[in-house]
């Protein structure tokens, strides 16, 4: 089956649809074992069914969240008052305290050899 086919169903037909998919490749496998199986590519088609469906299936919450999504769609629409700073306390090494500096250098300066 096709991802635009696929993309056509509800939820809930994408997971009965894998249920199948689920079965007929474990029965496939087990026909395998016993040589019953004349084409082999089948397992090949069913797995790729099954991924394709999965894929559809992690898709869809993903959908949901974008429709939620408040009035601003973007931090640059924020308004001035919403916007929050990332950054940290000291935003460049100049900017450090004297004692910040000497404990950065002591930590990870190499070993004195005499």
């Amino acid at each position: 089956m096709k991802i635009d086919e696929l993309r056509q169903k509800s939820r809930e037909e994408l997971e009965k649809s894998l249920q199948d998919s689920r079965e007929k490749l474990r029965q496939l496998r087990f026909d395998l074992s016993a040589g019953k199986v004349k084409n082999v590519r089948e397992i090949r088609r069913i797995k790729k069914e099954i991924a394709r469906i999965l894929t559809l299936v992690t898709e869809l919450p993903k959908e949901a969240k974008v429709k939620m999504r408040t009035k601003f769609s973007s931090p640059t629409e924020l308004p001035k008052e919403a916007k929050v700073k990332m950054r940290t306390k000291f935003s460049s090494p100049t900017e450090l305290p004297k004692e910040a500096k000497v404990k950065m250098r002591t930590k990870f300066s190499s070993p004195k050899q005499s």
